[in-house]
């Protein structure tokens, strides 16, 4: 006889490497679970907090999605990449300049508040239907819409030129790596996402996940045993 699955949500840790659609997968194939899902996707390349829901959870999905997200990065001057971050081609290498700690936070100050960012052609975002990373495939390039995000803190937290480390608090949907890309533009040198750990999405945060190869250790029991109960999260409607 088929067993149900828990309802629940799991805070994983994802690792550099497998997308969020395979830590999914991962979990569910090892659980033999019908339904699980993720609340916001990270790239590839990052690591940190993935918010999985599982059984009659999923229904929380597009509530949890729009929830602040805090990420920790690394912005790599001097260097710009087809898509943004540390996974693309090099489409330019330029010196970067002398910069004093005042023009990086000058720089820095611009970016807080109200953005309107650009979606990059190397993402998931659709057009028509199509994902924009297929296009970016085939080469094309097509316009995309610029959309209102807003940048709540973004510090500074380590200069080491070429390289600047920053923690970011920000609204759903916002694109680190273009971020990373049109601070380098204000420099004038260019500049890509080398780094990124999700650190915090709304209420959750990373010290209380588990890393996938934790996860996929654990038995059916001790998985359910980790799961958070949405009804005792005071989860807003």
């Amino acid at each position: 006889m088929p067993i149900d699955d828990p309802a629940g949500i799991l805070l994983a840790d994802k690792p550099s490497g497998p997308t969020s659609h395979d830590l999914v997968d991962r979990v569910r194939r090892r659980f033999r679970f019908k339904r699980v899902g993720h609340c916001g996707t990270l790239d590839p390349q990052a690591t940190g907090l993935l918010v999985l829901v599982i059984g009659r959870a999923t229904k929380l999905s597009e509530r949890l999605m729009g929830d602040d997200k805090e990420y920790e990065g690394t912005l790599r001057l001097g260097v710009t990449t087809t898509s943004q971050d540390a996974d693309g081609k090099i489409l330019a290498e330029q010196p970067v300049p002398p910069l004093a700690p005042e023009r990086i936070e000058e720089v820095f100050s611009m970016f807080r508040g109200d953005l309107l960012q650009t979606p990059p052609m190397v993402s998931a975002k659709k057009i028509a239907g199509v994902p924009l990373y297929k296009l970016a495939r085939k080469g094309q390039e097509v316009e995309r819409k610029p959309r209102m995000i807003h940048i709540f803190r973004l510090e500074i937290l380590r200069t080491e030129l070429p390289e600047v480390d920053f923690r970011l608090l920000c609204t759903k949907g916002t694109y680190v790596r273009t971020l990373c890309h049109d601070l380098g533009e204000k420099f004038g040198c260019g500049g890509h996402l080398s780094r990124l750990r999700r650190t915090a999405s709304g209420k959750f945060r990373v010290e209380k996940a588990a890393t996938l190869e934790t996860i996929e250790a654990w038995t059916r029991q001790q998985l359910e045993q980790n799961l958070l109960d949405p009804l005792s999260l005071n989860l807003p409607p």
